[in-house]
């Protein structure tokens, strides 16, 4: 009985584990209505899908294998000046999520 408990819990912990997400140094934290960078960086790591947030701004996402691969896979980057910047990891996909607002 002991044992069937024990592995109960060890599932649910780290079933729990596997739903957070890292979050890497954000660049700035310029929320508009509520909406930032790193908050849907989490969104998308969450998910472990790239879908764009319809904020109204200029925005590139990306994913790679370390942060700065994220966020070189981002569109328009290096090509515009950035207003907002996320990073997040993902333990499911073992994949960095970026997220890049521009002005």
């Amino acid at each position: 009985m002991r044992l069937a408990l024990l592995l109960v819990l060890s599932l649910v912990a780290s079933a729990a584990v596997a739903q957070d997400v890292i979050i890497a140094r954000p660049r700035s934290v310029v929320c508009v209505n509520g909406s930032c960078a790193q908050s849907h960086a989490t969104v998308i790591a969450r998910r472990g899908s790239l879908v764009h947030s319809g904020c109204g701004q200029m925005e590139g996402i990306g994913m790679g294998s370390t942060p700065e691969q994220a966020r070189r896979s981002c569109c328009f980057f290096g090509t515009r000046p950035i207003a907002d910047e996320g990073v997040a990891y993902s333990p499911v996909t073992r994949r960095w999520y970026a997220v890049i607002r521009y002005r």
